[in-house]
């Protein structure tokens, strides 16, 4: 689920290095929210970097749990609600 994604402009092989001292500015996803649609059917799930789920005390790992459920139950009515809007739009006349 975690992925490394390094800086614009730069590749996964030979970060540059910057006056004798490495440059290590990499991006980790930590945590993803994924909306999808089959049809009217709208789908929101998330994920969370194993790592950081290992780190977590399990008061905090359920406090992280009910926050994204809320999250992905908003991220999923609005992209709902977004899908709705554009099909129901009549085409226009260019």
């Amino acid at each position: 689920m975690a992925r490394s994604t390094p800086p614009s402009g730069q590749s996964n092989e030979n970060p540059p290095t910057t006056a004798g001292a490495e440059s290590d500015n990499r991006e980790v996803e930590l945590l993803r929210v994924l909306v999808s649609r089959k049809g009217t059917q709208v789908d929101a799930q998330w994920a969370i970097h194993p790592q950081l789920k290992q780190d977590l005390r399990p008061q905090e790992w359920q406090e992280v749990t009910d926050l994204m459920a809320k999250v992905t139950a908003i991220v999923g009515t609005k992209f709902s609600q977004a899908l709705t809007q554009a099909d129901s739009d009549p085409p226009g006349n260019a």
